[in-house]
């Protein structure tokens, strides 16, 4: 394991280097939280890539391959589905809105600071993924060092707050960078080639699992609409994937270098399942899924080899974890903070922030065990909850203050109510919630006067560019 570990304190190493150099470059606000609005083409794609697909789609991929086989794929073909219908479909406009939170974007379209509970939520869901993605590193940490998983959490944790404290967006987008080019060869050029060899290539893996292993559906209809509405729709409004938007130096390359990612999200989501299935063959009688990963890593590669796999596992997990950071940091200092002291806050407090976040969430995750119930309430609130409203606001001019603040509520509060009659993991609150907020977003805004014109005329104005900031502001 010498090579494996040499390899691994060179990612390490690197990361913090990347950190110390992102730190030179954000010198202003706008620097620190969306790299100043400066990224080309091939770096919006690659942060893109890196952040959306993290240790669920990665590890959690591969175990639903184990599990289902090439249905398995359907969670991140989701995420990469998401990802082209938001930049398909919104990504221009909202570049050219040249804000920093959904918040913000709710206040201008709809007028006045009428969207606190949009602020209050979209930090708890930031919150609760920075605290899933800390406590993936136990795992890993473990399988690399048999350290416990207090202290795997504490070394993953305190290098993904480091480089974020240092550099903030820069930090992230160029260790993102990094990561996504790891992540690349680990996955699709190293693992997935070795795997498929190893059972014998496609033919051999055909012949060797059962016929529903080979069927897109097996999975089940019902999981593939829960997947698309909980992943597909939550990459839509999340503010750390809207934070990555706005990173964009101009809305061709938004929309652009966000269709090449999500048409990159589908090759990786169909690379996890068929590794997950080719371990099925390989090692039929694992205890845990999840595990199929580790033991197809463990068992099939060389040393060195293993260790730039492994590498590309942590990539995974740090670019998910560094994103929902620096998303948790920008809604607490702008759209909480910010509205406490009524000023906007600068680089210093920023940088505050994201430590004072970061070690908040390696303190939860080594406190809790069931986050994925935290984060399944989170994504539930905010898709039934926020959705339609924020969307509505993009869509429909039509759609007013008084019909926005009404879904986000009612359909907040059916979610809370589904999960507690259903159970946590159920299908139905999000169905429930997502239907009673566009009920009542339609009714509540066709009963109520039209939204202010000089609202209107100013959310027009950002969306034609005319009142764009400069990009260093």
């Amino acid at each position: 394991m010498v090579g494996d570990y040499a390899v691994i304190a060179l990612y390490i190493a690197g990361m913090i280097g990347i950190g110390w150099v992102g730190m030179r470059l954000a010198r202003t606000k706008s620097d620190y939280l969306v790299a100043g609005r400066r990224l080309g083409w091939f770096m919006y794609s690659g942060t893109m890539s890196a952040i959306v697909l993290g240790g669920a789609s990665t590890i959690g991929g591969i175990g639903l391959g184990y599990t289902h086989g090439i249905s398995g794929a359907w969670l991140v073909l989701t995420i990469g589905l998401g990802i082209l219908a938001l930049h398909a479909f919104f990504a221009r406009r909202l570049v050219k809105l040249r804000v920093y939170t959904v918040s913000e974007m709710l206040d201008l379209r709809y007028g006045g600071s009428s969207t606190v509970i949009a602020g209050v939520v979209m930090w708890g869901y930031t919150l609760m993924l920075t605290v899933t993605s800390t406590l993936s590193f136990a795992t890993v940490f473990h399988v690399l060092f048999g350290v416990s998983s207090a202290i795997g959490i504490a070394i993953g944790g305190s290098i993904v707050v480091l480089y974020s404290v240092l550099g903030g967006m820069w930090s992230i987008t160029l260790t993102d960078i990094a990561q996504f080019v790891i992540k690349t060869i680990g996955i699709l050029l190293v693992l997935l080639p070795m795997s498929l060899v190893a059972v014998g290539g496609f033919d051999g893996l055909a012949q060797r699992v059962p016929p529903d292993f080979l069927d897109p559906t097996s999975i089940g209809g019902a999981t593939i609409i829960t997947y698309v509405l909980t992943y597909g729709f939550g990459l839509l409004i999340g503010q750390d994937i809207w934070q990555r938007v706005f990173t964009a130096r101009s809305p061709r390359v938004a929309t652009g270098g966000g269709l090449v990612s999500g048409a990159y999200c589908l090759v990786y989501g169909f690379a996890g399942a068929l590794i997950g299935t080719a371990a099925k063959v390989l090692y039929p009688n694992l205890g845990n899924a999840d595990d199929a990963f580790a033991t197809v890593v463990a068992n099939l590669l060389p040393t060195g080899v293993r260790g730039l796999v492994l590498a590309a596992a942590l990539s995974a997990l740090m670019s998910t974890s560094s994103g929902a950071l620096i998303a948790c940091s920008t809604v607490t200092t702008t759209d909480i903070l910010g509205r406490l002291r009524d000023k906007p806050a600068d680089i210093r407090t920023n940088r505050i922030t994201t430590l004072v976040l970061g070690l908040l969430a390696i303190v939860v995750a080594m406190a809790v065990n069931d986050v994925v119930s935290a984060l399944t309430v989170a994504y539930n609130i905010l898709v039934g909850g926020l959705l339609v409203a924020i969307l509505g606001g993009l869509v429909w001019k039509r759609g007013t203050r008084a019909g926005a603040l009404a879904s986000m509520v009612v359909g907040s509060v059916v979610v809370i109510v589904s999960m507690a009659v259903h159970g946590l993991l159920a299908n139905e609150p999000i169905y429930y919630g997502l239907g009673a907020s566009l009920v009542c977003y339609v009714v509540v805004s066709l009963l109520t006067p039209r939204t202010d014109p000089a609202v209107l005329e100013m959310w027009n104005e950002r969306l034609s560019g005319a009142d764009a900031e400069p990009a260093n502001a």
